[in-house]
């Protein structure tokens, strides 16, 4: 039994023995009886409610009473009124007027949850202008004393004793100083009001009722109740505390959340002011928590009590009197910041007060994808520029570059660079690595800017509309407002928004209590997770992020930048001896890549996709060439629709020694990273077919390949030989393929553009912006898989590819592998991977155990 439960139990028993007639205190709760009475928040009120939790946690609270609703209006009696003030100074331990350890009270009403546009407390009930000299003597400070004092004059005044409130809002206005304020408004109530303001503590508290439900049930409060959708007579409980006067260097009171919000560990914050609790302190009057008058220790006991108890950070609000503590008020906090609940879910699992599986549920994959990127600080006024696709999260601020070679110069100067341009290309990859964020005025989140972009774990905006380059005036046009290169933005990856000037952003760093519950997501998760990576960087980056392993290195990939003109030489060969020695120098280039890795993949699988890219990226632009013959077999060679040009295997049937000298460059690297003892599980993978006939021929390839590699080092490297599905006909034949092929992967982002005839560079700032704002999508079919048209094909292709060989391995390399929606959808489908680029893994990771962790609940039929 709490103390209050003791030091109330004979009262209690002498109003047991009465008639509820004849027992005005019947309807006064004690905090923590309410329980007892079998009483719950639509009579106590959320406020109550919480108080009495409070107590059966056994943490310290300040004494008081509830009216229960249906009898708050008892309270307007001065005979109820009377014995609530005896049982508030029985239960505290004082009596109002006690010079020595004196007492006030103060009202404050609440509902059955909590709402907006409930009455202000009234507090000071019980100070006279006989005893307010004495108590400001022992507070210290007079002042605090005579504003709370006001406040609660004021409202009775208006709603109970009937003075205009204009008159007294003008003679607030007169009277700057606060102990002059009080007198006349006493001397107001005195001339204009029902009866004087009296000194009986009793009759100020049932006037001070009278004067809250008076303002509960005023037109404007039940006009605020209509538009938050509930009952215009929404009864309310009412509560009456004690407030223990103190000296101010003991005494005051504070609000405390418990978590720091920045490492998000158990850690009390807030603010504590000296004196009499106000509404509303003056700002920067506050103190620091670490001046607490004893009392810290007892607080952050509480706050990990209540943690325990709420599961969630929680806030309180609190008083201190003579160096002890007692809580007012305590919650769960409605959007506590995100590390802080991160930890408190680690915490709660390993002290055992949640389960595991629960604690994983509890952070989602959008909020993982939140701790690992920076976020732009905003306040509200920032100047939007333009809003454009989200193609990869983040945030960042730089100066405006208009090109690759100005974002390396910048960039080399230490000078942060965003570059902005109308769409980017293999040769700007150079340019975007050095930028910390890209924008760009087409493309969709499937483009080249973007799928770069989120490989290198940076931020960009793609298909921001109407943003023009000038790059021989060096400027951008986004709109009527004209940039000059050099000029400072601010990006957010996340929201697709760009703002001019720069602005704060946060680091980016998310707690080690991530790392926990991600490691517990992966014991709880089916479906594996891999990267999409093309160098051994990116590979170490996704590895330290929790990837399994490679299920997706894009060998052009190797090509950008410096390494550009190589794979040019191969297609803009003159003659059969021009590109056979242009090819011996795309091995060596791709030997010397593979073989770092490989090295850095380990022994996990890695699968390798073969030369797949539209023709156009590698060719130069016009009047770009060396000469001007091979300008012309450039010239010859461009498409009008490259993406379904000549690409992916087609070129590797045209050009019969591409796809040999890749594989024994591939197989060369494996074999000297064997010899080290690193034994990676190499996939090679032929992409774009649509065919059997295509695969087979490519297949007849790479075995040649090995063949040779074979030969000529004694090495036998062991593989699995697979193939891309990105065209709907892959699709639909994929048993056929099957017979040739140990594995698929599906390119999500082709299958799409494939399936749908979207052009992904294209479609998604104009077609799919008005079919969303339409209805007729909810999201980008580039951005979530699309389950009916898309999901089927992939639903029937694994179907016929099992039927012909069972033991198939079924992974997605599209960016959907990153998506929370998408990745559930393959784990129903029972395939087994998903990839994606590097710092979308541990979202993809926690996406994955959370669609396990659906899929046992609904097996169970458990609705927690």
């Amino acid at each position: 039994m709490s103390v209050t439960d003791r030091e109330a139990g004979p009262l209690a028993q002498s109003e047991a023995s009465r008639t509820p007639s004849e027992t005005p205190g019947r309807s006064l709760v004690p905090y923590g009886q309410g329980r007892i009475r079998g009483l719950d928040a639509a009579e106590l009120g959320a406020h109550g409610a919480a108080m009495d939790r409070l107590v059966a946690l056994g943490l310290p609270v300040v004494p008081g009473i509830t009216v229960p609703a249906d009898a708050s209006a008892s309270l307007c009696e001065p005979d109820t009124a009377r014995s609530a003030v005896e049982l508030v100074e029985q239960l505290s331990g004082r009596r109002i007027g006690d010079p020595t350890r004196p007492l006030l009270l103060r009202l404050s009403a609440s509902a059955p949850t909590e709402i907006a546009g409930l009455p202000p407390d009234l507090a000071c009930l019980g100070v006279t202008p006989g005893n307010a000299g004495d108590l400001c003597a022992v507070i210290g400070r007079a002042e605090a004393l005579h504003e709370v004092w006001t406040a609660t004059v004021r409202m009775i005044a208006e709603y109970a004793l009937d003075v205009p409130g204009a008159v007294l809002d003008d003679a607030l206005l007169d009277t700057p100083e606060p102990r002059a304020r009080v007198e006349a408004l006493l001397s107001l109530v005195a001339q204009h009001g029902s009866e004087p303001f009296p000194d009986d503590p009793a009759e100020q508290l049932a006037l001070a009722a009278r004067a809250l439900l008076c303002r509960w049930d005023s037109p404007r409060a039940k006009r605020s109740r209509r538009a938050q959708r509930l009952p215009a007579d929404l009864a309310v409980a009412l509560h009456v505390q004690a407030l223990r006067i103190g000296p101010a260097d003991h005494s005051g009171h504070g609000t405390a959340v418990s978590r720091h919000p920045e490492t998000g560990r158990l850690s009390p914050q807030g603010s504590f002011f000296r004196g009499v609790r106000r509404s509303a302190p003056p700002p920067h009057t506050g103190e620091p928590l670490e001046r607490l008058a004893g009392g810290s220790a007892l607080l952050e006991h509480s706050l990990l009590t209540l943690e325990r108890h709420l599961h969630a950070p929680v806030s309180v609000d609190f008083e201190v009197r003579d160096d002890e503590i007692s809580l007012l008020a305590a919650s769960a906090q409605l959007r506590p910041p995100l590390r802080a609940s991160v930890c408190l879910a680690a915490d709660l699992a390993r002290d055992g007060a949640l389960g595991r599986e629960e604690a994983v549920r509890r952070i989602t994959p959008a909020q993982v994808q939140e701790l690992l990127h920076p976020q732009l600080r905003l306040t509200g006024g920032e100047e939007l520029l333009v809003r454009g696709l989200p193609a990869s999260p983040g945030a960042a601020t730089g100066a405006v570059a208009l090109s690759s070679e100005r974002a390396l110069e910048l960039a080399a100067d230490g000078t942060r660079v965003v570059l902005v341009a109308a769409e980017t290309n293999p040769a700007d990859v150079p340019g975007m690595l050095a930028s910390v964020a890209v924008l760009t005025g087409s493309g969709g989140i499937a483009s080249h800017a973007a799928v770069v972009a989120r490989g290198a774990g940076k931020p960009a905006v793609c298909g921001a509309e109407g943003l023009r380059v000038d790059r021989a005036a060096g400027t951008v046009r986004i709109r009527d407002r004209v940039l000059r290169e050099g000029d400072p933005v601010s990006l957010d990856g996340r929201t697709g928004a760009v703002y001019a000037g720069t602005l704060s952003v946060s680091v980016a760093g998310p707690p080690p209590e991530l790392s926990t519950l991600l490691e517990w997501a992966d014991g709880m998760r089916r479906l594996g997770v891999r990267v999409n990576a093309d160098t051994a960087a990116e590979v170490s980056t996704a590895v330290a992020l929790g990837a399994e392993g490679v299920g997706l290195c894009r060998t052009e990939h190797q090509f950008l930048g410096e390494r550009l003109p190589l794979i040019r030489r191969v297609i803009l060969a003159a003659d059969p001896t021009a590109r056979d020695e242009a090819l011996l120098a795309l091995e060596h280039a791709q030997h010397e890549d593979f073989r770092a890795l490989l090295s850095a993949v380990g022994n996990r699988p890695v699968t390798v996709r073969l030369l797949d890219a539209p023709l156009h990226e590698f060719l130069p632009a016009p009047g770009q060439a060396r000469d001007a013959a091979e300008e012309q077999r450039a010239a010859a060679l461009r498409e009008a629709n490259p993406m379904l040009g000549l690409r992916g295997v087609r070129l590797a049937l045209l050009h019969e020694r591409l796809y040999p000298a890749q594989a024994e460059a591939l197989f060369t690297a494996w074999a000297d990273v064997a010899a080290t003892g690193v034994r990676p599980e190499l996939e090679v993978m032929i992409p774009l077919v649509s065919l059997p006939e295509e695969l087979a021929a490519a297949a007849a390839y790479v075995r040649g390949a090995a063949d040779a590699v074979a030969a000529r080092t004694g090495v036998e490297v062991p593989y699995r030989l697979g193939t891309m599905i990105e065209t709907p006909r892959a699709a639909l034949l994929a048993g056929e393929l099957a017979e040739h092929a140990e594995f698929f992967s599906f390119g999500t982002n082709d299958l799409t553009q494939l399936t749908y005839g979207f052009s992904r560079d294209d479609v998604e700032r104009q077609v799919l912006a008005n079919y969303q704002e339409r209805g007729f999508l909810t999201a980008s079919p580039f951005a979530r898989l699309d389950p009916h048209g898309v999901g089927a094909l992939i639903d029937l292709a694994a179907q016929r590819a099992r039927s012909v060989r069972p033991a198939i391995k079924l992974g997605v390399c599209g960016e959907h592998g990153g998506d929370a929606e998408s990745i559930a959808f393959c784990d129903d489908l029972g395939l087994d991977y998903v990839s994606c680029s590097a710092h979308r893994v541990p979202v993809a990771r926690m996406a994955a155990a959370h669609s396990a962790l659906r899929e046992r609940r609904d097996e169970s039929g458990s609705t927690r």
